[in-house]
């Protein structure tokens, strides 16, 4: 378990969003899943999957860098920002991992972890991560 700040920043999630992340979860329960999530105007609205292209990929993430690129390349196109990077934790709760402490390379960006570790009920927690230290957000979701 890793030291995690809690803060007041609220970030909106739309419902069809993240019931989408919840569902490529849910399609690996043995593997994390991993992606990119592209927003307009600070709204997040696309879900890039990414392959992820771990060695160990039951028990950590890395975005396939061909497939990271033309996501980041159809953001572009679309005129969207990164608003955040997320990935699921098959049997681990929904909280930044050591080795997602040290992979992080986006500081602007929100991770968004998934966990299956739970007794019915999908969990999904939002970071910002910068300099090894994680900082949780509250995430609403919104009917947009």
């Amino acid at each position: 378990m890793t030291q995690v700040t809690l803060s007041n920043i609220v970030y909106q999630i739309p419902r069809k969003l993240t019931n989408e992340l919840l569902h490529l979860a849910q399609l690996s329960p043995d593997a994390e899943v991993c992606g990119l999530i592209g927003a307009v105007n600070g709204v997040p609205c696309t879900c890039y999957p990414v392959a992820n292209a771990a060695d160990q990929p039951q028990r950590r993430f890395l975005l396939d860098a061909k497939q990271q690129i033309d996501a980041m390349a159809a953001m572009r196109a679309k005129n969207e920002e990164l608003f955040a990077i997320y990935h699921s934790h098959p049997s681990a709760p929904a909280e930044p991992s050591v080795y997602d402490l040290d992979e992080a390379a986006y500081n602007d960006a929100l991770y968004l972890i998934i966990s299956l570790n739970t007794k019915g009920v999908l969990e999904m927690r939002g970071f910002k991560i910068n300099h090894n230290t994680a900082t949780e957000v509250v995430l609403t979701l919104s009917d947009s």
